[in-house]
């Protein structure tokens, strides 16, 4: 709308103010506010090729960025890299990097620092469970400032995929040990938001990015605070002491069915990329025979679990990919609720009740273990007390074991001392798995903790890592689907739906595949409804 001085001035006066609103609500959008969300765990690295927990991952990707990235519509498309070029039949590319991207200190980024990461990458020394997709890399040549080439050691599907690892800066980085560094904790990217405070299992605040590369985010500021009990974070949002967070179940479907949560909350429900699972220590003599992980995934009902636990709001897992996935091997089927059978699998395998006590045993020793799992996550304590009842029914005794994540992960995962943990997985798009499967990959901080380890499904990884062709990568991981399975290297359990809330001030949010979270940077909330105005 133009209007005129010497027009406005034969104007009425609220005609002049309302002239002007209207322009003002036509056109940008307001700056400020805060979101506050929960998380039930603090965050343990944000350097990104260390943030190998959710928590970690969720905070250090709003502060540094990648190459690429995904589209709300799944579609890879650029963030540091505004374009690239596949060369020799996927042997190469290059990357045209973004100009004028400049690091949170003000330093210029550039292709150095792309050569820089990609080194550390493949650093034995650096404890990186993503190095997998790195290692397929014949050379990284900085061309120029602006200009990356990537030559493979032969065809890699993944390979432009992998380069959504986040990006970090080599003149704060170089000669430093990055599994101690301070860097850690006082992270600088190129990212939308800055680290601002981190108080300890307490919360981390983000300011944002004033000179982002897209553009300065509209929410000042994003919150997080550490809060462990799911209970307590719901008392929050009754509050609304929080802006954002997941919900149970039970939350999504009955507890915030009342007037106050419909006036001031929206309701996500969306399709889960993760599944849920018991997994085994495969060096534990009493799993490593396959007929007894069989004979475990036959005792529970995992349909008791989606219905009790879940509400319904999921459903059962078959293998390592989720429905969605192309790489889903539809024709898997549930090996279903069948203790009879697994009674005989056990029997089979030398596990016998031969005192009549009730319990099996085998060479004198009953068969007992622990199931550990992570402090705050209601669903998890309940599908592993179901767990435990089910087991009972054919004579196995299991102890659960409630640890707070931190504790989880470096005491019992990073070391690998556990009988059986109850764990989940997030779904990445690209259904390479390698990193989780692989025997290879069992380092410290490697994601095959397990110890897993099959010929033929280590073949496959490889194997489907080489072809481009999207039906034939189909055919390998379907094959790898039904292997895993079968194996039962994990008790896969269940996926469960996204269940969420937001408060209903921020403008802007649109579900999409993606979920909801890939516009960010667009959120607003308009002027007279902000509720945080003041940077402290």
């Amino acid at each position: 709308m133009n209007v005129s001085q010497r027009s406005l001035k034969r104007l009425p006066a609220l005609l002049v103010v309302f002239l002007f609103l209207t322009a003002a609500q036509a056109g940008a959008k307001d700056y400020g506010d805060a979101i506050v969300s929960a998380s039930v765990a603090d965050a343990r690295n944000l350097i990104p090729m260390l943030a190998s927990d959710s928590a970690s991952a969720e905070i250090s990707g709003m502060i540094f960025n990648g190459l690429v990235k995904y589209d709300k519509d799944l579609n890879l498309c650029g963030d540091l890299a505004e374009s690239w070029e596949i060369r020799e039949g996927g042997l190469v590319i290059v990357f045209h990097l973004r100009k004028g991207v400049r690091w949170q200190d003000g330093q210029p980024f550039t292709a150095q620092d792309v050569e820089f990461t990609y080194k550390k990458m493949i650093d034995p020394d650096v404890r990186t469970p993503y190095a997998g997709d790195f290692e397929r890399v014949k050379s990284l040549e900085a061309v120029d400032d602006h200009t990356v080439r990537v030559t493979y050691k032969e065809p890699f599907a993944p390979g432009l995929a992998s380069w959504g690892m986040s990006i970090v800066p080599k003149h704060l980085l170089d000669g430093k040990d990055l599994n101690t560094t301070e860097f850690s904790r006082r992270p600088v990217g190129t990212g939308p938001y800055v680290l601002k405070k981190w108080k300890v299992q307490e919360k981390i605040e983000l300011a944002s990015n004033r000179d982002y590369f897209e553009h300065r985010p509209y929410i000042d500021r994003a919150i997080t605070r550490v809060i462990p009990d799911e209970s307590t974070i719901f008392l929050e949002l009754q509050t609304q002491g929080l802006d954002s967070a997941g919900l149970t179940p039970l939350q999504f479907s009955r507890q915030t069915d009342t007037a106050f949560f419909k006036k001031y909350y929206r309701k996500f429900r969306l399709p889960g990329f993760n599944y849920t699972y018991m997994g085994y220590n495969l060096k534990d003599p009493r799993f490593a025979d396959k007929r007894v992980r069989q004979a475990l995934n036959l005792a529970v009902d995992k349909k008791e679990i989606i219905d009790v636990v879940l509400l319904g709001f999921g459903q059962v897992s078959t293998g390592p990919f989720v429905s969605q996935s192309w790489a889903y091997n539809h024709d898997v089927e549930a090996a279903g609720f069948d203790p009879g059978r697994s009674r005989a699998l056990l029997a089979e395998a030398g596990w016998k009740d031969v005192n009549n006590d009730g319990w099996i045993e085998k060479d004198g020793r009953a068969f007992e273990f622990t199931l550990v799992t992570n402090q705050g996550n209601e669903q998890r304590q309940k599908t592993a007390q179901i767990i435990q009842r089910r087991l009972k029914d054919i004579g196995i005794r299991m102890k659960i074991k409630v640890v707070e994540w931190s504790v989880f992960l470096s005491e019992y995962i990073d070391r690998r001392d556990f009988e059986a943990i109850l764990l989940g997985w997030s779904v990445p798009r690209e259904p390479d798995i390698y990193d989780i499967w692989h025997s290879g990959r069992t380092r410290q901080g490697e994601f095959n903790f397990i110890g897993y380890k099959n010929d033929e499904v280590d073949r496959l990884l490889v194997e489907g890592r080489r072809v481009f062709d999207q039906g034939e990568r189909q055919r390998i991981y379907r094959r790898i689907h039904r292997l895993i399975y079968d194996d039962q290297p994990y008790m896969f359990l269940f996926t469960s739906e996204s269940l969420s809330v937001l408060h209903n001030r921020f403008q802007e949010v649109k579900p999409e595949a993606a979920g909801i979270g890939y516009n960010f940077i667009e959120w607003w909330v308009p002027r007279q409804q902000q509720k945080y105005t003041i940077l402290q």
